[in-house]
């Protein structure tokens, strides 16, 4: 037994290694990573698809921004949503993920041509979104805004 362990044991290293491995990630198996749930987030907008933007968002959902202070999901469908219409697509410029934190930074075009360029922090709960902050930059800050 010892020397066909000692024949064959990297390869029963290497065997059992894998297979802890992939049952300590088969939890996570089962769950979205946090940047594709924010790829999808953005992709809801382009879309137009309120089913699939609510399905990645965490009970107790809140939304912040410069003109909205941790408003729950109700207001954020009533205030934010509304600007899907007028959303062609998102450009992610930088997308950094750490764990259940993350930043994003896009340019958003409207459907006139108009470009606004935010940055958005996320945080993750369970394998959904909990909360994101959004900081607007140049340009229009957001697709409904008739100001610029």
């Amino acid at each position: 037994m010892k020397n066909k362990f000692k024949r064959n044991g990297a390869g029963y290293l290497f065997a059992i290694t894998l297979l802890l491995l992939t049952s300590s990630f088969t939890s996570l198996g089962s769950r979205p990573s946090n940047e594709k749930l924010i790829r999808d987030y953005y992709a809801a907008y382009e879309k137009k698809d309120w089913n699939m933007l609510k399905s990645l968002l965490a009970d107790g959902f809140t939304f912040t921004s410069p003109n909205d202070d941790h408003i729950d999901l109700a207001a954020y469908k009533e205030r934010c949503w509304p600007n899907s219409a007028n959303i062609k697509r998102f450009d992610i410029d930088k997308l950094m993920v750490n764990g259940d934190d993350a930043f994003v930074t896009y340019n958003g075009w409207t459907m006139d041509g108009r470009v606004f360029r935010n940055t958005e922090y996320f945080k993750f709960k369970d394998g959904k979104i909990k909360e994101n902050a959004c900081f607007f930059g140049p340009g229009i800050s957001f697709p409904n805004n008739k100001g610029k």
